[in-house]
């Protein structure tokens, strides 16, 4: 088993540097109000990843300091997210380190690694339940005590709100596609209509894939055919030369005249050879270039009317380029995806039928699984009023009963609520049931909401019976408990410490208490206590044992430490304390 073995605190409010040795079982802290005895549980939280609030910073210190040395168990899921994190164990414990600074920023150390605080909250589940008067706050609230409930039920409500959920998130994407497509009617028709215009713009002209730069070409080519067709004539004299000129000048005679004045040589130098071949290669070039530049004087002829229909065709062109896209890739592009969103667009009354039937069906599914929630809820809920109905018998309220309202709110309509027991009902993400833990305090009387039902004391011993019945089915290594005995005094007080004790005898328990009663029943008690100067210092949380515990007891029973009949008193409780565990 996992024990919170000591938690060293520096510069953390009232404390400026202070020792905390817990151990195994039973372990009271108690002190003077306003000794300190609250920033244990303040130090324990920053532990397990806390919000770190800068005015927790003692005044004039840097920076608060929390480590804490815990006791791991080979196996334990705690030891496994630790080690996932790059921690190391120190001779079978786990050390945490947690420093806030006075600028509020944060840093976290787990088993000498530096860690993100989330890490420490993860940890926390799995380590140390602290319940103090915050939690109890917050348990008043029914959606509180939903989730108490849900997690005391285990796989009995979570399977079936593990389904109800998944349900729920379709319904709730289902109706929002469903509302897109009904509020937005008239958007969408217009949208077609564009659509169906502009696709049939595309449709009657037909282009082609590169088409405008073909045409381009085309046109550049029919709009200067004369000068091109006289730049080749030109260029193939040049090269062939002139029939009706028998003494003009030409490349193929000039090229033929070279050849051939090293063709009688070339055999004595192999390098004069292959310059004969290049002057071949080139005489060769020169008549095929001649050859194709005739055949493309020939063909080049100026054609008004194909000049016309080109040009034409490009105005065509250009009039979907300057709507539907740069280019015509662009627009057959365009062209595609408007008729895929079309073909969506004309779909939203077949569509609309889809959904409108899946949705009546995930409706009657919610329904189904509505109903196993609230069913298995009403299951869990009288288990767990009767266990916390037992503990309260040991917490000195024997006749008090505790039971759950399970309720469910009708709706406005039915489309607008899922059928629980015959009746349409509102309904969210957990299901359909609101939840309230009642109390009966005493027979004869109406069970009423805790909050209203029970008086200070009553309602710290309910929540102590919550915590422990939780204890038994969601079991953790620690529990802290913070001045959960608050309003609780007398007999009730010393059932109390004796319901706390039998909780340590399978965890560890840490108990933040002003009343001597329940301090007695402690295996070890530690007293906070501050200096003249009004500060806790390493001396300031000590070990109580023999004549100094006793004179602490008298302290919290009577005020004064020094009166035999406290002592006496105090005595008595601590031999009642033995006796009973």
């Amino acid at each position: 088993m996992s024990v919170l073995e000591e938690m060293r605190i520096r510069s953390l409010g009232v404390i400026d540097d202070a020792v905390v040795e817990l151990s195994p079982g039973f372990t009271a802290v108690t002190g003077e109000t306003g000794a300190g005895k609250t920033m244990v549980v303040t130090s324990l939280g920053l532990l397990l990843g806390g919000r770190a609030d800068p005015a927790l910073v003692r005044v004039g210190a840097k920076a608060a300091v929390v480590e804490g040395r815990i006791t791991v168990s080979e196996g334990d899921a705690a030891v496994a997210r630790a080690e996932e994190a790059g921690a190391e164990l120190d001779d079978g414990a786990l050390l945490i380190s947690r420093t806030v600074s006075a600028e509020g920023r944060s840093r976290a150390h787990l088993g000498g690694r530096s860690v993100p605080v989330g890490v420490l909250t993860e940890l926390a589940d799995e380590l140390v339940a602290v319940h103090g008067q915050t939690d109890q706050q917050g348990l008043l609230k029914p959606a509180r005590q939903r989730q108490a409930l849900d997690r005391y039920a285990g796989d009995g409500v979570e399977v079936p709100h593990a389904k109800y959920a998944a349900a729920y998130r379709r319904l709730r994407a289902v109706a929002a596609e469903l509302e897109e497509l009904t509020t937005r009617a008239r958007e969408r028709a217009q949208e077609a209509d564009l659509l169906r215009f502009g696709l049939g713009e595309v449709a009657a002209v037909e282009p082609l894939p590169g088409e405008d730069a073909e045409l381009a070409a085309e046109a550049e080519r029919l709009g200067h055919a004369e000068a091109l067709a006289s730049a080749a004539s030109l260029a193939h004299t040049a090269l062939a030369g002139n029939p009706e000129d028998p003494e003009s000048v030409d490349a193929t005679t000039v090229v033929a005249a070279a050849g051939q004045a090293l063709d009688g040589v070339r055999a004595h130098d192999p390098a004069l050879a292959a310059l004969a071949d290049r002057i071949g290669e080139i005489s060769i070039l020169i008549a095929d270039v001649s050859g194709e530049l005739a055949g493309y004087a020939d063909q080049l002829e100026a054609d008004p009317l194909r000049l016309a229909a080109v040009e034409e065709r490009r105005a065509a062109l250009t009039t979907l380029t300057r709507k539907y896209g740069e280019d015509i890739a662009a627009v057959l592009a365009w062209a595609q995806e408007g008729a895929g969103r079309l073909t969506e667009l004309e779909g939203d009354d077949e569509r609309i039928g889809e959904l409108t039937a899946e949705r009546d069906t995930l409706r009657a599914e919610l329904s189904v699984l509505g109903q196993a929630l609230t069913d298995a809820r009403t299951e869990a809920a009288a288990r767990f009023a009767e266990a916390v109905t037992e503990e309260l018998a040991s917490l000195a309220m024997p006749h008090a009963r505790v039971s759950f309202a399970i309720r469910q709110t009708e709706a406005a309509d039915e489309a607008s609520g899922i059928d629980i027991g015959g009746r349409s009902v509102v309904y969210g993400p957990s299901g359909a049931d609101e939840v309230e833990l009642l109390l009966a305090p005493h027979p004869g009387a109406q069970p009423r909401p805790i909050a209203k039902g029970a008086s200070g004391g009553e309602l710290s011993r309910v929540m102590l019976a919550v915590e422990v019945v939780f204890a038994g089915s969601d079991p953790v290594p620690t529990y802290l408990f913070d001045e959960v005995d608050a309003g609780v005094g007398g007999k009730a007080a010393v059932e109390v410490g004796r319901r706390l004790a039998k909780l340590a005898r399978s965890a560890q328990v840490v108990v933040v208490t002003h009343l001597p009663q329940v301090a007695a029943f402690a295996d070890r008690q530690l007293l906070v206590e501050k200096t003249v100067d009004g500060s806790v210092t390493r001396s300031g949380v000590t070990v109580l044992e023999g004549e100094d515990r006793v004179r602490e007891l008298s302290r919290m029973l009577a005020g004064q430490e020094d009166s035999e009949t406290a002592r006496a008193h105090a005595e008595e409780l601590l031999a009642s304390a033995r006796k009973d565990g």
